[in-house]
């Protein structure tokens, strides 16, 4: 009798655990947002920018993916490879977007030093099993036409070399006009937030 029912409460642990295990398995990976003040909302009320949108079209989506935020204003890509590892450490998301290099750009950096930034966060979130998601960048022109193209033309590059997706410009339809950009002509207006959003989504939705 005894042994009956230690093989009794033996059979419904293991039940439990793998019921368990199941739950697990099956909640979504979290999408880890890596940016600047573009996706951190400078100027905004947070609940106004494209990734508290994102949040809101996920649910109503019927996606249950948690959202990190882990952009920074002011953010370089120096800054955000220094930060990833522990981000991809603590949250283990199933994908990362990676919206970094425009203040690199705008502060006259190397775009060597940039590629490797952006080519170390790549692998690093291929390495942990995520999946990539690459929001194209441009600058101003008056930064000159051959710094300019040079800028621009890492980001498909880096997308075909490790075959990830690339949104080409999340600002498309918004940075060259003025009445959704603010007055620094560089930070996107609340109004402009459904917009980079509407840039982003069918580059990410058959990701998740």
């Amino acid at each position: 009798m005894l042994n009956w029912f230690r093989r009794l409460i033996l059979v419904n642990g293991c039940l439990l655990l793998l019921f368990s295990a199941t739950s697990w398995a099956q909640q979504p990976q979290p999408i880890l947002v890596m940016g600047d003040s573009l996706s951190a909302g400078y100027g905004i009320d947070l609940e106004s920018g494209w990734v508290q949108l994102l949040r809101e079209k996920l649910e109503n989506e019927d996606f249950s993916h948690p959202v990190v935020n882990a952009s920074v204003s002011g953010e370089t890509t120096t800054g955000g490879a220094a930060r990833l590892a522990k981000l991809l450490q603590t949250h283990k998301p199933g994908i990362v977007i990676l919206e970094l290099g425009g203040n690199d750009g705008l502060r006259g950096q190397p775009v060597k030093i940039m590629r490797d930034n952006l080519s170390a966060m790549i692998q690093s979130s291929l390495d942990a099993d995520a999946e990539v998601l690459l929001l194209g960048m441009q600058i101003p022109p008056n930064y000159g036409a051959r710094y300019t193209k040079m800028f621009s033309d890492i980001y498909p590059a880096l997308a075909e070399q490790y075959q990830i997706t690339l949104v080409p410009f999340m600002l498309d339809g918004v940075a060259l006009n003025r009445e959704l950009m603010r007055n620094d002509s560089i930070h996107p207006t609340a109004e402009a937030q459904p917009m980079i959003l509407d840039n982003v989504w069918p580059y990410l939705a058959p990701l998740l």
